[in-house]
Formats: C-alpha cells, sequence, structure tokens
C-alpha cells in the first residue's frame, strides 16, 4: 500500500488533512511504489527518478479491460449510503500506541477471544479481553529487513487447527530482503510463546528490489495457505515477472502446509495488498496496488480461483498498460478501480459477515493508505451493487490516517488499522 514515491495530488483533489498526511509518508510507508522509480540496470534498487518523458502506458482510447469479452457488467457507481446509516454505525478506536500494525488475526476456537496483533517490526502481541499483552506471543525482530518501509514482518496465519496442532505462520523479509514464509509452533494457552527453534521454511523467494513484497497470508476453505507475492519491484514490472508462469513473483502461490509442496495457482498481480476468502461464499477478493494510474480490486468464485490472471504488467486496472499486445484474452477485469485522483495505494479488506450489524452482511470494505478513503460494495453473481462511500459517516473530520489493514475477528465483526498505532472496530452507534 504505503508508498515512499507516490504520485504529485492537486490541492484542489484532497482536503488538508490529507495533504498534510501525504506529505508525512516518506518515512512511514509499507508496500508499494509509484512508477516514479525507475530500475537500475545495474540490479540495485532504483532512486526516486522523474518519469521518462515517452510514458510506458498507452496512447489515446487504449482498449479497456472492463469491456472485453466476458467481462461482467457493473451497476459500480460510488454513492453514499442510505441517509439512516449515520446514526447506525461508528468506528471505534480500541487501541492506541502500537508499532505499526498491519495484521489482526485470530484462530478459530480460542476460548479467550484472543487477537493478535502484527507489528510490522518484528513482534505479534495477544490482545486479551481488551488488553494488549505486554510479551510477545512471538518476537522475530532479529531475523526480519528493517532498511526499507516495505519490508519486515508482514503476515501471520493461524493453521485452521492451531487449536489442536499449535501450528502458525508467518510472512517476513530477512535481513538480505529474502521473502520467507515460516511454520513454528505454539501453544494455544494464555501465556503462550512461540519456539523460535520449531521454524520450518516452507518458501524462500528472492527479491530483486526491495519493494512490492505482498506478504500477506491466508488460509482458504481448501485448508491451503494462500501467499501473494508482489512482482519484484521497481516500476513497470521490468523482469516482466508477473505474466511469466514459472516466475514466482506477482503471483498467488498456494503452499499445502503438511507436504510443503508450492503451487502458482494466479497470475498478473502487481503488489497485493490484502486479500480475503468470503467465509461463507469461498469467493476470494484480491486488492492490488498500482502503479501510478490505478488502483483495483479482482473478485473470483471458488471454481475460478485457480489458473486467474489478473493482467499486470499488460493492464493496469482496467486499462491498456503497455503500448504492444494488450490483449484481453484469458484476463480477469477488476470488479472496482479507483484513479490517483482518490487514493495511491489500495488497502483491501473483508467480507462483513458479523452479527452486531446485520444490514451490512455482504458488504466488502476496502481504504486507500494515502487518502483513507473508506469504502463498500457488495458482489452478486458476479456483478458490484451497493458501491457506498462511507467516509462522511464514519470518518466524517478526516481522523483516520495510513489505514494499513481491514480485517475481522471469530464472529466476523470488522475492524480497522492504522500503521501509526491504532485499531478501531466497526460497531453499532449508541442511540
Amino acid at each position: 500500500m504505503p508508498r515512499p514515491e507516490f504520485a504529485v495530488y492537486s490541492s484542489t483533489v484532497l482536503q488538508a488533512p490529507q495533504a498534510r498526511l501525504l506529505a508525512s509518508l516518506a518515512f512511514s510507508v509499507l508496500v508499494a511504489c509509484s512508477a516514479k522509480s525507475a530500475p537500475s540496470g545495474s540490479g540495485t534498487e532504483p532512486t526516486d527518478l522523474p518519469s521518462p518523458a515517452t510514458p510506458s502506458v498507452a496512447p489515446t482510447s487504449p482498449p479497456n479491460l472492463a469491456t472485453s469479452p466476458g467481462a461482467a457488467t457493473h451497476n459500480d457507481t460510488l454513492v453514499a449510503p442510505p441517509a439512516s446509516w449515520a446514526n447506525s454505525v461508528a468506528l471505534e478506536r480500541q487501541h492506541r500506541g502500537l508499532s505499526k500494525p498491519l495484521g489482526l488475526e485470530f484462530f478459530s476456537g480460542d476460548p479467550l477471544k484472543r487477537l493478535f496483533v502484527v507489528e510490522q517490526t518484528g513482534t505479534v502481541r495477544a490482545i486479551t479481553s481488551g488488553v494488549v499483552e505486554k510479551a510477545p506471543l512471538l518476537d522475530v525482530g532479529k531475523l526480519i529487513s528493517k532498511s526499507h518501509s516495505e519490508q519486515g514482518l508482514l503476515g501471520l496465519a493461524f493453521h485452521p487447527n492451531f487449536k489442536d496442532n499449535g501450528l502458525l505462520y508467518i510472512n517476513y523479509t530477512d535481513r538480505d530482503g529474502e521473502t520467507r514464509v515460516v511454520q513454528y509452533t505454539s501453544t494455544t494457552s494464555a501465556n503462550a510463546k512461540v519456539d523460535l527453534q520449531s521454524a520450518k521454511v516452507l518458501l524462500r523467494l528472492a527479491q530483486p528490489w526491495r519493494n512490492h513484497n505482498g506478504g500477506y497470508l491466508a488460509f482458504g476453505p481448501d485448508g491451503l495457505l494462500y501467499v501473494g507475492t508482489g512482482d519484484g519491484g521497481a516500476a513497470d514490472d521490468p523482469k516482466r515477472a508477473s505474466q511469466a508462469p514459472e516466475n514466482r513473483l506477482g503471483k498467488m502461490l498456494r503452499i499445502n502446509v503438511d507436504t510443503a509442496e508450492v503451487k502458482i495457482i494466479q497470475t498478473g498481480l502487481r503488489n497485493p495488498w490484502r486479500y480475503t476468502f468470503d467465509r461463507k461464499t469461498g469467493d476470494l477478493y484480491i486488492a492490488d496496488v498500482g502503479q501510478n494510474k490505478w488502483e483495483e480490486v479482482s473478485v473470483v468464485a471458488p471454481a475460478d480461483i485457480e489458473g486467474a490472471n489478473f493482467g499486470w504488467s499488460v493492464w493496469e486496472g482496467k486499462h491498456c498498460f503497455r503500448k504492444a499486445n494488450c490483449s484481453s484474452e484469458g484476463m480477469t477485469a477488476p470488479a472496482i478501480e479507483f484513479d490517483h485522483a482518490t487514493g495511491c495505494s489500495i488497502t483491501g479488506g473483508i467480507v462483513y459477515r458479523g452479527s452486531a450489524i446485520p444490514q451490512l452482511d455482504g458488504a466488502y470494505f476496502y481504504s486507500d493508505f494515502c487518502t483513507a478513503i473508506l469504502r463498500s460494495f457488495q458482489w452478486n453473481n458476479g456483478v458490484v451493487t451497493d458501491h457506498w462511500d462511507w467516509k462522511e459517516i464514519l470518518d466524517p473530520k478526516s481522523r483516520l490516517a495510513e489505514v494499513s489493514a481491514i480485517t475481522e475477528d471469530e464472529d466476523g465483526e470488522m475492524y480497522l488499522l492504522s500503521i501509526s498505532g491504532g485499531i478501531y472496530k466497526l460497531v453499532p452507534k449508541s442511540p
């Protein structure tokens, strides 16, 4: 999401609080880089160079992936929620002062109903009965790279049978900048702590640059572990990794944790910053950070998950990115997209399936790291409906900033995290 080299925004587009936020992003970013970074011929990470005079995007009237054969027709016009919502829901701050939180996870059947916050700086801490435990469940601070804002501890997933087997998985960049997905063993007790000696590496992935590391982990309904990877960094996907069928960069990988088999199941990703499986339908939602024009969310049904191609770097969102060979054959068009007049680094979320606000059942929420927009839509039989803008209702004073994750607890209730240290919960508003 967050990017150190984001595009320049006009003051006529962003309000004052957002402009101040963008001015501070250079030291607090996480996941993306803009097209203003040109790849270095030496193979080292590029510096913030201006875009070339001749952009690599298509000229006027390019083809549009949304109108390609087989693309769904969406009613995706963005509107405000019904007026009655203004007095019925709210974002309630639960915690503050955490160290760059970018994940909040749970394990099924936990009698203590704990949440486990993932801190980019290397720790996983339990939140028990509303209190953040001082002693971490896991501390890999000495193992991770910290030289770049998109590196560190990036993801955590508990095994579906964690309550019985104590297995959990983390995704981090090591001190050499290499992506690692590692299995550890813990217990489910109140004072549990992971044994670092139990580490079993399931995936090692060399990163040509230090950005676009993806990093999230999620178990699917099939009991397999899904690992979204970025395209390797720099700009323009210089190694053409995302469309290379054997390259694990720019892909959705699937790991059988019992056999350690790793399989590429989806291609054409740039930097997926949070994906989720709808716990009711099994649909997979993927938010993919764009380059310098378009942010997107794609949705695929369970039957279509394996083999999907989301287009990068032939397409950016629904738009032709490269001048040559912008074929739409075999490509999956995004469900929604937004341009960089709205934000610069999408933060994907979850499909709300909680019971506290039943009217929101089935709404998928997403945000943006740079501007903290907050939106939702419904995905009904392959069609977008009820595309709602929640900013005026949930954040009318633009207090939200640097949204790093939107996640859920075991009951399906929704939480929003800010990399600056806050955790918020979507709740029914008190009369």
